[in-house]
């Protein structure tokens, strides 16, 4: 059973800072490219990596995500395909853990428990299923216990007091909150606003606090890091991925945006 999570958590508390959590769509623009950016994050200041398992009807994610779901699932992404990136990153990079975001749908045509056991097989650390509400979440519960794999709890700013102790209790790892309502990339978040809330869900949990959706510049990420346990940069990267010329630059420019997030924080 991995611990990296906890361990990651536990030396960036003792180092007294948040940690960055870099998002990236498997397979954009393809698996070949999207190997060299999972390689060179690390180095770049990641100290967690999410990545995307594209799914055709995403429900949170807004048009700059889509469309690297898009361009993935063209270039032929597959969940065997993720978990082989996984497995190659591996090799190199045995410490950073490794976090999947998707939807229920496709890992039920695959098999959940078949699913938890590839995953966990592939050094993938945690989970995050978007569409999978704590009411029917035992569909893939026993499984992912029996792995090892934390299910990482997506919590809205709209969730009341009432649905808080719920959410929080079926998380692992850590907690994702989401900075704003509404789909990723289309709001920019208020840090003033996030303190108070994140401040407030602590009452709930004694998990680390991760803060996503509507973070887009290094400053905004080092305000959010100020009270917050890490800061998930997602959409903005991905826009950098698709607007950076010659797929042998990609990597590049990705990881200079990571380093000067990371510098940052």
């Amino acid at each position: 059973m991995s611990e990296r999570i906890e361990k990651t958590f536990a030396r960036l508390r003792a180092e007294k800072r948040a940690a960055l959590i870099p998002f990236i769509m498997g397979y954009d623009p393809d698996a070949k490219t999207s190997a060299a950016i999972l390689d060179a994050l690390p180095k770049a200041g990641a100290d967690l990596i999410e990545i995307g398992m594209p799914f055709s009807d995403p429900m949170a994610d807004g048009p700059v995500i889509q469309a690297a779901g898009k361009r993935a699932l063209k270039a032929g992404a597959t969940i065997s395909g993720i978990l082989e990136l996984v497995r190659n990153f591996r090799k190199k990079h045995a410490e950073v853990p490794i976090i999947l975001m998707g939807y229920f749908n496709p890992l039920y045509r695959y098999g959940n428990e078949k699913f938890c056991t590839d995953a966990a097989n592939a050094g993938v650390d945690g989970i995050i299923l978007v569409d999978l509400p704590p009411e029917e979440e035992q569909e893939i519960r026993p499984y992912l216990k029996a792995s090892g794999l934390k299910l990482i709890r997506l919590i809205a700013p709209t969730s009341g007091d009432k649905r808080l102790p719920l959410l929080a209790k079926s998380a692992s790892g850590f907690i994702y909150y989401i900075s704003v309502a509404g789909i990723t990339g289309a709001k920019t978040a208020d840090p003033t606003g996030l303190k108070l809330k994140v401040d407030h869900l602590r009452i709930f949990t004694k998990l680390p606090i991760a803060v996503g959706f509507g973070i887009k510049t290094a400053q905004q990420a080092k305000q959010v890091a100020a009270f917050s346990d890490a800061v998930v940069v997602g959409s903005v990267l991905v826009a950098v991925i698709a607007k950076t010329k010659g797929k042998n630059n990609i990597a590049k420019a990705a990881a200079k945006f990571v380093s000067q997030l990371a510098k940052g924080l």
